[in-house]
């Protein structure tokens, strides 16, 4: 059965930084490439994120460009976001994603095989 478990988010300052960790129990991990998307109350889920399966491609959604940073551990089967500079805006509960697609750069969370449970992030003001 596959998971990915999300941690790492909380409560935060504006200005402030959390860094997010997804732990997959997924055999074809390296073949894999990962996501995060994000889902604030009352708004659809968003791309945030999309790493390749190196960890050498990755894309970001425009408001996230240059104060997150996506990553991947393949030896430890492991996802991060790097979030700097947060706004309340942030505010949302976030999810890490699977897909297996040739194409690396999928935005649309319906072509994502596997998901989290998700982890909240708060940013006050």
């Amino acid at each position: 059965q596959v998971q990915l478990v999300e941690s790492g988010g909380g409560l935060v300052q504006a200005g402030g930084s959390l860094r997010l960790s997804c732990a997959a129990s997924l055999r074809t991990f390296s073949r894999h490439a990962m996501g995060w998307f994000r889902q604030a109350p009352g708004k659809e889920r968003e791309f945030v994120a999309v790493i390749g399966w190196s960890g050498v491609n990755t894309y970001y959604a425009d408001s996230v460009k240059g104060r997150f940073t996506i990553s991947r551990d393949n030896a430890k089967n492991a996802v991060y976001l790097q979030m700097n500079s947060l706004e309340p805006e942030d505010t949302a509960v976030y999810y890490c994603a699977a897909h297996s697609l040739p194409t690396i750069y999928r935005t649309d969370a319906a072509v994502y095989d596997y998901w989290g449970q998700g982890t909240q992030v708060t940013v006050s003001s």
